[in-house]
């Protein structure tokens, strides 16, 4: 995702299209300086690993194929077994140059009785095509998706299997949203449209036809490229504008536990991402935790979207600071 699109006060707006290797313990790098709530469970970096590279596994999990459909039957299983109540939303969507995607989103709930909830998300498909590697050989070539993609739901398992553990006071929703990373490429972009409505599929079509009806939430967490080494993620824009408040809860969350070196406090662009979709179509305020670095050259890191993406980029530093600053939040409403 890291097409410019739109400039506002300054901020770039970009296409979630276009979107801006771990070691043994992810406590070696990092030194908490307040101690989390004895609410709060330990978020296991190594688990999340592992969540990370069973996606990896099943090769590229791009709509219509094999590889995709065994890793939606994966996360079903592993919600499932995690004590989550399951919900499938199976349905035909429609890419931007026509073809028809089999696509599923994915939800586990928790508590799902309850009316005060929490939304986390994430996408669980990955990119058909490597459309910003340097080689224009691998333009058309799938890749491995292990940060944009299997990063956040890897972290997301590792939430579930703590909830299934020790169920949070409040009800929680986590949805692997499908199709997200289907949009233009920019080698068809002459003959084909560049609208940001190329991506996000899945989520769209959650937000018009959610898993319950009149579905609500307090607010959501998207995590979208949260596992590379020296990740850093700025405020990013259209989370300001509508979850200016949990935006700010997380940060210093994140401060207070010791990791504000990849929690900046400052404003970053803004993306279009699966939050963008959840907002405009359900009201819900949803907030984006994004590796994007609008200080950089290009905004996201140099795998992205190309055959590089692959789990040599994945540091279990990063998914405990990003998971450990999210249970805490979640454990402590």
């Amino acid at each position: 995702m890291t097409k410019a699109v739109l400039t506002l006060v300054g901020i770039s707006m970009l296409s979630c299209g276009q979107k801006g290797a771990g070691e043994s313990t992810a406590s070696s790098e990092i030194k908490k300086t307040v101690a989390s709530s004895v609410k709060t469970p330990e978020f296991n970096a190594d688990s999340a690993y592992t969540y990370v590279a069973k996606q990896v596994e099943f090769g590229p999990r791009v709509p219509n194929t094999k590889a995709h459909k065994a890793c939606g039957d994966y996360l079903v299983s592993e919600l499932k077994r995690f004590g989550a109540k399951v919900y499938e939303q199976e349905v035909l969507l429609t890419a931007y140059d026509n073809t028809r995607l089999e696509a599923r989103n994915i939800i586990g709930s928790y508590n799902p009785d309850s009316k005060k909830r929490i939304l986390l998300c994430a996408h669980w498909d990955s990119r058909p095509y490597s459309d910003h590697d340097p080689d224009p050989a691998n333009y058309r070539k799938p890749l491995d998706g292990a940060d944009d993609g299997a990063s956040g739901v890897g972290a997301l398992l590792e939430m579930a299997r703590q909830f299934g553990m020790k169920a949070p006071e409040i009800g929680i929703d986590i949805i692997f949203f499908d199709a997200e990373d289907y949009g233009t490429p920019e080698f068809a972009k002459e003959k084909y449209s560049d609208s940001s409505d190329t991506w996000c599929l899945g989520s769209r079509f959650w937000g018009k036809n959610p898993h319950k009806p009149n579905y609500k939430a307090e607010f959501g967490i998207l995590l979208d490229m949260i596992g590379a080494k020296d990740a850093v993620f700025y405020k990013e824009y259209i989370s300001m504008k509508y979850a200016a408040r949990y935006v700010d809860e997380i940060w210093s969350t994140a401060r207070d536990l010791g990791y504000g070196k990849y929690f900046i406090n400052a404003n970053g662009g803004g993306v279009t991402d699966d939050h963008e979709a959840v907002i405009e179509e359900t009201g819900i305020p949803c907030l984006d935790i994004i590796n994007y670095d609008p200080q950089s050259n290009q905004g996201f890191r140099e795998h992205w979207h190309t055959q590089k993406d692959n789990m040599s980029n994945i540091d279990k530093n990063v998914l405990k600071a990003v998971g450990q600053t999210v249970l805490e939040v979640v454990y402590n409403r």
